[in-house]
Protein backbone atom coordinates (compact mmCIF):
# COMPACT_ATOMS: atom_id res chain seq x y z
CA UNK A 1 0.00 0.00 0.00
CA UNK A 2 2.63 2.15 0.81
CA UNK A 3 4.37 1.74 -2.44
CA UNK A 4 1.35 2.72 -4.26
CA UNK A 5 0.98 5.72 -2.05
CA UNK A 6 4.45 7.00 -2.94
CA UNK A 7 3.82 6.53 -6.97
CA UNK A 8 0.43 7.96 -6.53
CA UNK A 9 1.98 10.95 -4.69
CA UNK A 10 4.79 10.82 -7.41
CA UNK A 11 2.25 11.23 -10.60
CA UNK A 12 0.56 14.30 -8.19
CA UNK A 13 3.48 15.93 -8.15
CA UNK A 14 4.65 15.34 -11.60
CA UNK A 15 1.38 16.78 -13.04
CA UNK A 16 1.16 20.03 -11.00
CA UNK A 17 4.57 20.89 -11.78
CA UNK A 18 3.72 20.34 -15.53
CA UNK A 19 1.26 22.56 -15.25
CA UNK A 20 2.50 25.21 -12.64
CA UNK A 21 5.18 25.60 -15.74
CA UNK A 22 3.00 28.23 -17.37
CA UNK A 23 4.30 31.23 -15.29
CA UNK A 24 2.62 35.08 -16.23
CA UNK A 25 5.45 37.28 -16.30
CA UNK A 26 4.95 41.30 -16.08
CA UNK A 27 7.40 43.20 -18.17
CA UNK A 28 7.61 47.02 -19.41
CA UNK A 29 7.88 49.20 -22.28
CA UNK A 30 8.60 52.45 -20.77
CA UNK A 31 5.55 53.24 -19.07
CA UNK A 32 3.58 50.23 -20.87
CA UNK A 33 3.13 47.16 -18.24
CA UNK A 34 3.01 43.68 -20.85
CA UNK A 35 1.12 41.02 -19.30
CA UNK A 36 3.47 37.53 -20.85
CA UNK A 37 4.07 34.18 -20.18
CA UNK A 38 7.05 31.87 -19.75
CA UNK A 39 7.13 28.30 -20.00
CA UNK A 40 10.08 25.79 -18.57
CA UNK A 41 10.90 22.71 -20.80
CA UNK A 42 10.04 19.36 -19.13
CA UNK A 43 13.30 18.21 -20.72
CA UNK A 44 16.95 19.28 -19.58
CA UNK A 45 18.94 20.74 -22.53
CA UNK A 46 22.80 21.77 -22.11
CA UNK A 47 22.03 23.84 -25.24
CA UNK A 48 18.68 25.64 -23.84
CA UNK A 49 16.80 26.67 -26.85
CA UNK A 50 14.29 28.84 -26.61
CA UNK A 51 10.76 29.45 -28.79
CA UNK A 52 9.02 32.72 -28.91
CA UNK A 53 5.06 32.82 -29.57
CA UNK A 54 3.49 35.83 -31.01
CA UNK A 55 0.02 35.54 -30.37
CA UNK A 56 -2.84 36.24 -33.19
CA UNK A 57 -4.22 39.78 -33.34
CA UNK A 58 -6.30 39.43 -30.29
CA UNK A 59 -3.74 39.06 -28.12
CA UNK A 60 -2.64 36.15 -25.67
CA UNK A 61 -4.94 32.81 -25.99
CA UNK A 62 -5.85 29.59 -25.68
CA UNK A 63 -4.19 28.87 -28.66
CA UNK A 64 -0.80 30.63 -28.07
CA UNK A 65 -0.94 29.01 -24.27
CA UNK A 66 -1.41 25.71 -24.88
CA UNK A 67 1.07 25.67 -28.20
CA UNK A 68 3.52 27.10 -25.45
CA UNK A 69 2.63 24.00 -23.35
CA UNK A 70 3.13 21.54 -26.17
CA UNK A 71 6.71 22.97 -26.55
CA UNK A 72 7.97 22.50 -23.12
CA UNK A 73 6.75 19.14 -23.47
CA UNK A 74 9.05 18.75 -26.24
CA UNK A 75 12.13 20.18 -24.49
CA UNK A 76 12.61 23.94 -25.30
CA UNK A 77 11.77 26.84 -23.43
CA UNK A 78 9.07 29.26 -24.32
CA UNK A 79 7.60 32.63 -23.73
CA UNK A 80 4.39 33.67 -25.04
CA UNK A 81 4.63 37.79 -25.86
CA UNK A 82 2.19 40.67 -24.81
CA UNK A 83 2.20 42.93 -27.68
CA UNK A 84 -0.45 45.24 -27.00
CA UNK A 85 -0.17 45.39 -23.52
CA UNK A 86 -2.45 46.21 -20.46
CA UNK A 87 -5.20 48.37 -20.92
CA UNK A 88 -5.11 47.68 -24.79
CA UNK A 89 -5.97 44.28 -25.09
CA UNK A 90 -9.00 43.84 -28.03
CA UNK A 91 -12.88 43.61 -26.73
CA UNK A 92 -14.10 42.16 -30.23
CA UNK A 93 -12.58 41.65 -33.95
CA UNK A 94 -13.05 45.82 -34.73
CA UNK A 95 -10.75 46.75 -32.35
CA UNK A 96 -8.50 43.54 -32.76
CA UNK A 97 -8.20 44.92 -36.36
CA UNK A 98 -7.20 48.52 -35.03
CA UNK A 99 -4.42 47.49 -32.46
CA UNK A 100 -3.04 44.83 -35.02
CA UNK A 101 -3.15 47.76 -38.11
CA UNK A 102 -1.63 50.39 -36.09
CA UNK A 103 1.81 47.58 -35.67
CA UNK A 104 1.54 46.61 -39.21
CA UNK A 105 2.07 50.50 -40.02
CA UNK A 106 4.47 51.33 -36.81
CA UNK A 107 7.09 48.31 -37.71
CA UNK A 108 9.80 49.94 -35.24
CA UNK A 109 7.13 49.65 -32.40
CA UNK A 110 6.45 46.01 -33.74
CA UNK A 111 10.06 45.08 -33.63
CA UNK A 112 10.39 46.65 -30.43
CA UNK A 113 7.66 44.75 -28.28
CA UNK A 114 8.81 41.53 -30.14
CA UNK A 115 12.56 42.79 -29.00
CA UNK A 116 11.20 42.91 -25.39
CA UNK A 117 10.01 39.96 -25.37
CA UNK A 118 12.74 37.97 -26.32
CA UNK A 119 14.53 39.55 -23.81
CA UNK A 120 12.04 38.04 -21.17
CA UNK A 121 12.70 34.41 -23.46
CA UNK A 122 16.30 35.00 -22.32
CA UNK A 123 15.65 35.70 -18.67
CA UNK A 124 13.30 32.85 -18.12
CA UNK A 125 16.68 30.65 -18.82
CA UNK A 126 17.05 30.41 -22.56
CA UNK A 127 19.90 30.38 -24.54
CA UNK A 128 20.36 33.90 -26.27
CA UNK A 129 21.97 32.65 -29.50
CA UNK A 130 19.47 29.16 -29.46
CA UNK A 131 15.95 30.74 -30.58
CA UNK A 132 13.27 30.40 -32.99
CA UNK A 133 10.28 32.82 -33.38
CA UNK A 134 6.90 31.71 -34.10
CA UNK A 135 3.35 33.23 -34.46
CA UNK A 136 -0.09 32.72 -35.57
CA UNK A 137 -1.48 35.17 -38.26
CA UNK A 138 -0.97 38.74 -37.29
CA UNK A 139 2.30 37.27 -34.70
CA UNK A 140 2.89 35.58 -37.93
CA UNK A 141 3.18 38.63 -39.77
CA UNK A 142 5.47 39.63 -36.32
CA UNK A 143 7.42 36.86 -37.08
CA UNK A 144 8.59 37.90 -40.39
CA UNK A 145 9.56 41.19 -39.13
CA UNK A 146 11.85 39.44 -36.75
CA UNK A 147 13.41 38.24 -39.58
CA UNK A 148 13.80 40.89 -41.93
CA UNK A 149 15.11 42.87 -38.79
CA UNK A 150 17.69 40.31 -38.63
CA UNK A 151 17.11 40.06 -35.10
CA UNK A 152 19.36 37.24 -33.05
CA UNK A 153 17.73 34.19 -33.95
CA UNK A 154 17.73 30.97 -35.87
CA UNK A 155 14.84 31.12 -37.64
CA UNK A 156 11.11 32.15 -37.54
CA UNK A 157 7.60 30.31 -38.26
CA UNK A 158 4.66 31.87 -40.04
CA UNK A 159 1.61 30.17 -39.69
CA UNK A 160 -1.22 31.50 -41.47
CA UNK A 161 0.48 35.06 -41.31
CA UNK A 162 0.46 38.02 -43.50
CA UNK A 163 3.02 38.71 -45.89
CA UNK A 164 3.37 42.10 -46.98
CA UNK A 165 6.22 44.71 -46.65
CA UNK A 166 5.81 47.77 -47.78
CA UNK A 167 7.37 48.44 -51.22
CA UNK A 168 8.78 51.79 -50.20
CA UNK A 169 11.10 49.57 -47.47
CA UNK A 170 14.23 48.29 -48.30
CA UNK A 171 14.87 45.01 -48.54
CA UNK A 172 18.15 43.53 -46.45
CA UNK A 173 20.31 40.50 -46.71
CA UNK A 174 17.95 37.88 -43.95
CA UNK A 175 19.89 35.67 -42.02
CA UNK A 176 17.42 33.99 -40.11
CA UNK A 177 16.03 30.91 -41.86
CA UNK A 178 11.97 31.14 -42.84
CA UNK A 179 9.64 28.84 -42.79
CA UNK A 180 6.20 30.42 -43.99
CA UNK A 181 3.28 27.68 -43.24
CA UNK A 182 0.24 29.15 -45.40
CA UNK A 183 -3.18 27.99 -46.08
CA UNK A 184 -3.48 27.27 -49.89
CA UNK A 185 -7.30 29.13 -50.02
CA UNK A 186 -6.63 32.05 -47.53
CA UNK A 187 -8.43 34.81 -49.05
CA UNK A 188 -6.89 37.06 -46.51
CA UNK A 189 -3.56 36.85 -48.44
CA UNK A 190 -3.77 37.84 -52.39
CA UNK A 191 -1.27 35.79 -55.61
CA UNK A 192 0.38 39.31 -56.07
CA UNK A 193 1.40 38.97 -52.09
CA UNK A 194 2.43 35.59 -52.16
CA UNK A 195 4.69 36.21 -55.18
CA UNK A 196 5.92 39.84 -53.90
CA UNK A 197 7.39 37.77 -50.74
CA UNK A 198 8.53 35.04 -52.09
CA UNK A 199 10.58 37.51 -54.59
CA UNK A 200 11.43 39.27 -51.26
CA UNK A 201 12.59 35.76 -49.75
CA UNK A 202 14.90 35.57 -53.46
CA UNK A 203 16.21 39.05 -53.17
CA UNK A 204 17.33 38.96 -49.30
CA UNK A 205 19.05 35.57 -50.16
CA UNK A 206 16.81 34.45 -47.41
CA UNK A 207 17.17 30.36 -46.75
CA UNK A 208 13.19 29.93 -46.85
CA UNK A 209 10.32 27.29 -47.69
CA UNK A 210 6.71 28.04 -47.94
CA UNK A 211 4.55 25.11 -47.38
CA UNK A 212 0.67 25.38 -48.73
CA UNK A 213 -2.28 23.17 -46.99
CA UNK A 214 -5.15 22.11 -48.81
CA UNK A 215 -8.72 23.39 -48.11
CA UNK A 216 -7.11 25.32 -45.47
CA UNK A 217 -7.94 29.56 -45.10
CA UNK A 218 -6.77 31.97 -42.43
CA UNK A 219 -6.63 30.82 -38.64
CA UNK A 220 -6.14 26.70 -39.58
CA UNK A 221 -4.53 25.94 -36.55
CA UNK A 222 -6.84 27.74 -34.17
CA UNK A 223 -9.37 25.56 -32.75
CA UNK A 224 -11.35 28.27 -31.46
CA UNK A 225 -11.68 29.73 -34.90
CA UNK A 226 -14.94 27.15 -35.87
CA UNK A 227 -15.18 25.13 -39.00
CA UNK A 228 -16.82 26.96 -42.14
CA UNK A 229 -14.11 27.64 -44.66
CA UNK A 230 -16.43 30.10 -46.11
CA UNK A 231 -16.26 32.95 -43.39
CA UNK A 232 -12.28 33.10 -44.18
CA UNK A 233 -11.08 31.89 -41.06
CA UNK A 234 -11.79 27.95 -40.06
CA UNK A 235 -10.05 25.27 -38.11
CA UNK A 236 -8.44 22.40 -40.52
CA UNK A 237 -7.33 19.90 -37.99
CA UNK A 238 -5.08 18.14 -40.58
CA UNK A 239 -3.60 21.21 -41.70
CA UNK A 240 -3.08 21.89 -37.72
CA UNK A 241 -1.21 18.53 -36.96
CA UNK A 242 0.87 18.40 -40.17
CA UNK A 243 2.38 21.97 -40.14
CA UNK A 244 2.79 21.47 -36.26
CA UNK A 245 5.18 18.33 -37.90
CA UNK A 246 6.52 20.89 -40.13
CA UNK A 247 7.64 23.33 -37.79
CA UNK A 248 9.05 20.51 -35.52
CA UNK A 249 11.31 19.39 -38.30
CA UNK A 250 12.62 23.03 -38.75
CA UNK A 251 13.61 23.46 -35.11
CA UNK A 252 15.27 20.25 -35.02
CA UNK A 253 17.25 21.83 -37.74
CA UNK A 254 18.10 24.78 -36.73
CA UNK A 255 18.11 24.64 -32.77
CA UNK A 256 20.88 22.47 -30.91
CA UNK A 257 19.49 20.69 -28.08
Amino acid sequence: MKRIYFILIGLLVQTTVLFAQLKPIQYKDGNQILNGFAIHPNKKSLQKPGILILPAWKGIDIHAKETAKDLANLGYYAFVADIYGEGNYPKDNAEAGKNAGFYKQNIAAYQKRIALALEQLIQSGANPDNIVVIGFCFGGTGALEAARANMNIKGIVSFHGGLAKDATRKTDPIHPKVLVCHGADDPYVSKEEVAAFQQEMRDAKADWEMVYYANSVHSFTDPEAGNDNSKGAAYNEKAAKRSFEHMKLFLNEVLKK
